[in-house]
């Protein structure tokens, strides 16, 4: 049964198609937290370890969340590897293990790269899809996607 909860259909598909691609690139960073926890070494080593530990279980969170808003205006949710790949903006280096400053690096890019496109989703879910509980949804996404980000920032500075 489609939702009536005062948002057009049309709206209702492009919420979801931006949806999905949050979804996927919080699985993309979700994936990468988990290989660099498992592979990090070095003097901070048990300090980033739990680091990436609380960002990847931070994620864990979002993503069932971002599933469940789909639902929520009669969506499917993606569930593959291949529709995660498709959809992601970020981007895997597989077969390669960076050093710890690199690590933060790249994890830290990835996290503005989130933030920079959930601000653009959050205008076009309030403005354009008249989707105020999508963009409320997002901005709390985005939010914590900065204290990640600042975090990661400090091990930098």
């Amino acid at each position: 049964m489609k939702p009536h909860i005062g948002i057009t259909e049309a709206h209702l598909k492009n919420s979801i198609s931006i949806l999905s691609s949050i979804l996927a690139n919080e699985m993309t960073l979700y994936i990468k937290l988990r290989k660099f926890h498992w592979n990090v070494s070095g003097e901070s080593f048990m300090e980033l370890h739990k680091l990436f530990e609380g960002q990847y279980r931070q994620l864990e969170e979002s993503i069932d969340e971002i599933a469940e808003r789909v639902g929520k205006l009669g969506g499917k949710t993606i569930g593959t590897m291949k529709e995660f790949s498709d959809l992601s903006i970020l981007r895997e280096a597989p077969n390669q293990y960076p050093d710890q400053k690199d690590m933060l690096k790249e994890l830290l890019q990835d996290h503005e790269t989130v933030i920079i496109h959930l601000r653009k989703d959050i205008d076009i879910s309030i403005e354009e899809n008249m989707d105020a509980g999508t963009g409320d949804f997002l901005t709390g996404l985005m939010e914590s996607h900065e204290t990640m980000a600042w975090t990661l920032r400090r091990y930098i500075d």
